[in-house]
């Protein structure tokens, strides 16, 4: 994710900016690997996206849960669902905020990244080298501290993106049905449609509690090192019907002759000296701290009980032997 500046062109709607994404292609004049050349910041040290290696994370017992308000009732206005060339992008209300945070950030757009037909690849994140199908991104800024998106997007901590891997699934998600539906709408650069409002809650995975929190940056140029990430451990779910679509539908130019709208994600950056906190224990990532403290009391009992039961057959043992030789 990105925000517009200088020559870019920039998308209004409600008067909120909205993030628009470069190119995110790694050859040519324009690719990845030569961003730094005209946006310098996308050559530093906090750089996102990525790779979450979890032997190296830290921890933190005192991370609050993630809590978002308002994501299951978005209000009664249509949102605006836009093909800006480089990805598609749906607003979202100021009713829609995050708590659990160091301040108040209130939601502005959600966007996708995704790879192309053919390749089990199109996430920004990765965890352990893996990456995922694709990739949806929720973009808040400090509402305390700033007036609009574009203000805070400068700034350190101004915004607060989710990240949530998007896999493979046998079944269809209808919380991404109501995007991926409208999305031969807008198939061309610069079309918009607008869709209804829906519960903005189904579209992350289920438990909340086991997320991955580090500083980092805008994924696109200008590359600003002003983000919060949350990075989701579990995983959101679609269709191969519903990742084809998203892969085949939309082109990033307005006219002919088309160019597909494809592999719009950034590799992963070095994580340098940055620390990645935990919201949960590593020894077993499929449980929660509190479902591992429950198994661990779970263990101590076991085991109490098991040496108060060898205690009790080692009596019965001496006091028979003692009858049989006394």
């Amino acid at each position: 994710m990105g925000v517009t500046t200088g020559h870019m062109k920039a998308f209004y709607p409600s008067s909120l900016p909205l993030i628009q994404l470069p190119c995110p292609q790694t050859i040519g004049p324009h690719g990845q690997d030569h961003w730094p050349a005209s946006y310098p910041e996308c050559g530093s040290n906090a750089q996102s996206p990525i790779d979450i290696q979890t032997d190296s994370v830290t921890f933190d017992p005192e991370l609050p849960a993630l809590q978002p308000y308002g994501y299951d009732q978005p209000g009664t206005e249509p949102l605006d669902l836009h093909n800006n060339g480089h990805t598609v992008q749906l607003s979202l209300p100021p009713t829609l905020y995050l708590g659990g945070l160091p301040r108040k950030y209130v939601a502005a757009q959600l966007h996708l990244h995704w790879g192309q037909k053919g390749t089990p690849v199109g996430s920004e994140h990765q965890i352990n080298s893996e990456a995922t199908a694709a990739e949806l991104h929720i973009v808040h800024y400090d509402s305390d501290s700033y007036s609009n998106l574009s203000e805070a997007a400068q700034k350190p901590q101004g915004l607060a993106v989710l990240g949530i891997l998007i896999e493979m699934g046998e079944t269809e998600n209808p919380a991404y049905e109501h995007i991926l539906s409208h999305l031969h709408e807008i198939r061309h650069k610069d079309q918009k449609t607008s869709v209804p409002p829906f519960n903005m809650r189904e579209l992350l995975p289920p438990q909340l509690e086991q997320f991955f929190r580090y500083n980092g940056s805008l994924t696109t140029p200008p590359c600003y090192q002003s983000v919060l990430w949350t990075v989701f451990n579990l995983k959101a779910q679609i269709s191969m019907e519903q990742l084809e679509k998203l892969q085949e539908t939309l082109f990033s130019t307005e006219g002919e002759p088309s160019e597909p709208l494809v592999q719009n994600y950034r590799a992963p950056q070095p994580l340098n000296q940055r620390i990645i906190f935990t919201s949960f224990t590593q020894e077993g990532s499929l449980y929660t701290t509190g479902e591992m403290l429950s198994l661990g009391v779970g263990i101590l009992v076991g085991c109490l009980c098991l040496l108060l039961a060898v205690y009790l057959i080692a009596r019965k043992i001496r006091s028979h032997f003692h009858k049989l030789y006394f």
